[in-house]
């Protein structure tokens, strides 16, 4: 996943690659998709089992 500051900053970065465009997302995007429960609870110290239970 590369992060840049804007879109416009993506598309002039010089490998962009236009096929990829489409998959140019917001930050709003990335935050709602990784702040579930499930990733969220990747720092509990018993995350293995504790995602087993679930």
């Amino acid at each position: 996943m590369n992060l840049f500051r804007s879109e416009e900053h993506a598309r002039n970065w010089a490998r962009f690659d236009p096929a990829m465009q489409e998959h140019l997302r917001p930050l709003s995007y990335y935050l709602e998709r990784f702040s579930g429960d499930q990733f969220r609870a990747r720092g509990r110290a018993d995350y293995i089992s504790w995602r087993a239970a679930q």
